[in-house]
């Protein structure tokens, strides 16, 4: 399983995600969930990179232009509700792909709230089988909604290959999606790899509840 982290690279993603971050900034909702789209965007644009093209020729007014483009039957994936940005990102690059969703939410199994976990009980999606699949997931923290969403969609279909992707992960998130799809070739990708999660099981330093800062609060 191959990871790649942004946060490593010199690009405009950091901006981004400073962005984000900054509880200065974040009151601005059009704004956060314009930066969660535009990470998507810089992220479809690179695993567009991996795809496998073929040669096309395209009639122009004046003659005949050779190209190369993807073959890839794309479904894109994402995680209600935080995911939804972040998707549409990954939507504006890939405007031919089908879509899939699954709602996944958190709960605290203990009052003292440290023990955590996901309930799924929403899923619509198209064959998987033969596609390659793009899941958007802004908030990678324990790795266990992307792991539960991942063979939510893979009871419709075995994907030929799989792009896991995130804006902010912890390394306890990683190792745990390393710890259970370590021996595919799935790409899990990440705007930045924050060290540690709180006793509440957020990232930290994170930038908060993406949900809640992208679409308001909820009880």
């Amino acid at each position: 399983m191959e990871i790649i982290n942004f946060a490593e690279q010199l690009s405009v993603v950091n901006q981004y995600m400073s962005e984000l971050r900054d509880i200065n900034i974040q009151g601005h909702r059009a704004q956060f969930r314009r930066n969660l789209e535009r990470i998507g965007e810089i992220m479809a644009y690179e695993i567009s990179k991996t795809l496998d093209y073929g040669m096309k020729n395209v009639q122009t007014p004046l003659g005949v232009a050779p190209t190369l483009l993807p073959q890839d039957d794309i479904v894109l994936g994402t995680i209600f509700r935080a995911g939804l940005p972040f998707h549409q990102g990954f939507l504006n690059v890939f405007d031919k792909a089908d879509n899939a969703f699954v709602s996944a939410y958190r709960f605290y199994k203990d009052k003292e709230c440290h023990e955590v976990g996901i309930h799924i009980d929403y899923l619509a999606t198209p064959d998987l089988n033969g596609k390659t699949l793009i899941i958007a997931d802004p908030m990678l923290a324990t790795g266990g909604s992307m792991e539960l969403g991942l063979k939510a969609f893979e009871t419709k279909g075995t994907p030929e290959k799989v792009h896991l992707c995130c804006v902010i992960a912890s390394q306890q998130g990683v190792d745990y999606i390393k710890k259970v799809f370590g021996d595919t070739d799935y790409t899990l990708w990440c705007g930045a790899i924050d060290p540690e999660l709180n006793d509440h099981m957020y990232i930290v330093p994170g930038l908060g509840d993406a949900g809640d800062l992208a679409y308001g609060g909820k009880l």
